[in-house]
């Protein structure tokens, strides 16, 4: 890369996507930088079917690692994961993550439960809540993050698989004021939740996607900040258009 996002003026957060194969990406020693942090949500089989279960599995783990690997020892891993139901199975996203980073040098800083569905609600096939983990290999927060260990909504969502707005704002929050990063990556950006909210905080924001449509998507979304410092979302019932019968 010819600049790196992380020497941006503070007051003017500048957002970077790029249309590129995230292992790939990873991987390439060009792309390593310093001063940043990464908040994503690695794919679900759903987004490559082709690659049948152990397929998918294999690529899950060695992408958790990729991303470890890649952010730098000042700098941390949020991981934003659901659970699923696979063939009657129930496949615990969060502790294969876990498992990826056993053996890394990495160390679990904090685990989240964050409610995609009031409690209570019974789903089926996805689970009504999303683990969010924090790694690092040389973070130490200096207090407990001041989010409750489950939070009740994960917030706006911009498509069906975002991360959620009060979950994205929590752990840009965490990487504003536990690290010295002011760029927050996402190689797995889809829409660009994470990267938006970044940047209504202050901080540069880099995502990586295949879908030459989702990189359309991440470079238009925004947010801002209302007078109380909170994240404006818009007014979906307001801007409805029903369709045409």
């Amino acid at each position: 890369m010819s600049s790196d996002p992380s020497n941006a003026v503070p007051n003017a957060p500048t957002r970077d996507i790029i249309n590129a194969d995230a292992m790939a990406w990873l991987q390439d020693p060009a792309n390593k930088m310093a001063g940043v942090s990464v908040i994503t949500s690695l794919p679900d089989i759903s987004e490559v079917p082709e690659r049948g279960f152990e397929g998918w599995r294999g690529f899950f783990v060695q992408a958790a690692r990729l991303v470890s690997a890649w952010v730098p020892d000042d700098g941390v891993a949020i991981f934003f994961q659901s659970d699923i139901k696979q063939d009657g199975r129930w496949i615990d996203k969060g502790y294969w993550v876990q498992r990826a980073l056993e053996d890394t040098g990495t160390h679990l800083l904090w685990h989240k439960v964050v409610c995609r569905r009031p409690p209570g609600t019974v789903t089926y096939g996805r689970a009504s809540y999303s683990h969010m983990l924090c790694f690092s290999r040389g973070v130490i927060p200096t207090a407990h993050p001041a989010f409750a260990d489950v939070m009740p909504d994960a917030g706006h969502k911009p498509w069906n698989r975002a991360m959620g707005t009060e979950a994205c704002m929590a752990a840009c929050q965490f990487v504003a004021q536990q690290t010295t990063c002011r760029t927050v990556v996402d190689p797995f950006c889809g829409h660009g939740t994470a990267l938006a909210v970044a940047n209504a905080l202050g901080m540069n924001a880099l995502g990586v996607e295949l879908s030459s449509r989702k990189c359309r998507k991440a470079r238009a979304l925004s947010f801002t900040l209302d007078e109380k410092g909170a994240l404006a979302v818009p007014d979906l019932a307001a801007t409805f258009v029903p369709p045409a019968l």
